[in-house]
């Protein structure tokens, strides 16, 4: 299996698949299936994010699940290539990539989504258990709360600690810069749940009161 993230350092696979995995994260597919379906602009609409979780609140359901498949799919694939091609050093730098490039895509302006979906298709393919937990505790946060931002980053803080505590102690330190970029990129969510205004999303699409 190798040493994962240690050992000796090929620079060149690294920042090759570092960057395959950017370009693969980068692609706003949000963004795109709103055009194609002529609901429009989906930053002009809602929380102005380009994931599943905003393009739901457009009421198209198929929509939204359409949109969250490509955003794990393009942090699953690039991983699973470059884990099946060369290896595990490689297969962690694609998905910092993934993330990274969905968080800050070049296409946008470097404005893109919360990466929540995209790392979790990099924890499917690096370790697919650990994301049980995870969406154990998503489901429960949503569940009382109908917060998608809570849950989103009480999963992310879980995600490492669970990696550890199964044994996967190298994967959990990307996890752990993931979940950062995650925590980041929701920090404006943070502060409207700190002040009481962070929307609530139902099922339907629609926003709670």
């Amino acid at each position: 299996m190798g040493v994962f993230l240690g050992g000796h350092w090929f620079w060149l696979p690294i920042l090759i698949a570092f960057g395959v995995g950017y370009l693969a994260g980068s692609v706003p597919w949000g963004l795109l299936l709103a055009r194609l379906a002529g609901v429009g602009d989906i930053r002009a609409i809602g929380s102005g994010n380009i994931g599943a979780t905003n393009v739901l609140r457009t009421g198209r359901r198929g929509l939204a699940a359409a949109t969250l498949l490509l955003d794990l799919a393009k942090g699953f694939l690039p991983v699973w290539a470059a884990w099946t091609w060369t290896g595990p050093d490689t297969a962690a730098a694609a998905g910092a990539g993934a993330v990274v490039g969905h968080c800050f895509p070049i296409w946008l302006g470097f404005k893109g989504g919360k990466g929540v979906a995209t790392a979790t298709g990099v924890i499917l393919a690096l370790t697919p258990l650990v994301v049980l937990p995870a969406l154990l505790v998503f489901a429960f946060a949503f569940a009382l709360t109908h917060f998608v931002s809570l849950g989103s980053i009480l999963a992310a803080v879980v995600v490492p600690i669970a990696a550890w505590l199964l044994g996967e102690v190298q994967p959990a330190r990307l996890y752990a810069v993931l979940a950062l970029i995650v925590i980041v990129q929701h920090r404006a969510n943070i502060v409207r749940l700190l002040q009481g205004r962070e929307p609530k999303t139902q099922l339907s699409g629609k926003r709670g009161g």
